[in-house]
């Protein structure tokens, strides 16, 4: 008995306080996905996504009956968002709405619309963190194997504390100073200790005798630059002998 009149007294309760209201929602979109793919909300409340990271190369993108105005990028098939911006739409029809990214169709999603009218102020879950470290990487312990070598290079060896692409650029020195462009070269490089082959001829460097300035950057995969580091260097002239049986 005691049973019965606790579960009636639920159910007096549960008509009192009426049906369950949605609230504004927020939705972060990284990792390409959703954080929620299905989203509900009342009428004329509205959704809000946010560009988290580290993909942000994705568009909203109204794909159902009654949404295909709706586009984070219009006219635009490659959409690429700044960390952290946002779009928002607000629903005052009932009914699901469905969406995804033209560039990666299987990012998506759908709103479910009620037909409870919902309080459009009502906005209560916090802002989505970024999917990204802020952080620059630190280039350290950067030296050359030899400062002075032939045209078949050396080794540069330096350390990381982050994954990163290392970019050198070289310039030739005159006089003591930083003169003309002499070429680049590029790294993918670890976390840790890192022994490069540097100074030799690539694709974009054709050592020739003289003096030389490379300035360094590393960076990582979230786009954050290091301070620019610098070696110094020079490539030796190949020995007489060796210059005399090429004239030959």
């Amino acid at each position: 008995m005691a049973a019965l009149c606790a579960a009636a007294a639920t159910a007096i309760l549960a008509a009192l306080a009426g049906p369950a209201r949605a609230a504004d929602a927020k939705v972060a979109i990284g990792h390409y996905k959703w954080s929620t793919p299905v989203v509900h909300v009342d009428l004329d409340q509205h959704v809000t996504w946010y560009w988290v990271g580290p993909d942000t190369m994705h568009s909203v993108t109204g794909i159902s009956a009654n949404d295909t105005e709706d586009d984070s990028d219009p006219g635009n098939p490659l959409p690429d968002h700044k960390l952290g911006s946002t779009y928002r739409l607000s629903f005052s029809q009932p009914g699901v709405y469905q969406f995804h990214c033209k560039l990666h169709p299987s990012v998506h999603g759908e709103v479910v619309v009620s037909d409870t009218p919902g309080n459009p102020l009502d906005d209560p879950e916090p802002v989505p963190k970024l999917n990204v470290l802020l952080i620059r990487p630190t280039l350290t312990q950067l030296s050359l194997s030899r400062p002075r070598f032939a045209a078949t290079g050396t080794t540069l060896n330096l350390a990381l504390d982050d994954p990163s692409v290392i970019d050198a650029e070289i310039w030739h020195v005159a006089h003591g100073h930083r003169s003309s462009y002499a070429g680049w070269s590029k790294w993918r490089a670890h976390i840790g200790y890192n022994y490069l082959p540097f100074g030799g001829r690539s694709r974009h460097f054709r050592p020739a005798p003289g003096r030389y300035v490379a300035f360094l950057q590393a960076t990582d995969l979230f786009n954050n630059i290091s301070r620019i580091r610098r070696v110094t260097f020079r490539i030796l002239a190949p020995p007489r002998h060796h210059r005399a049986h090429r004239r030959a």
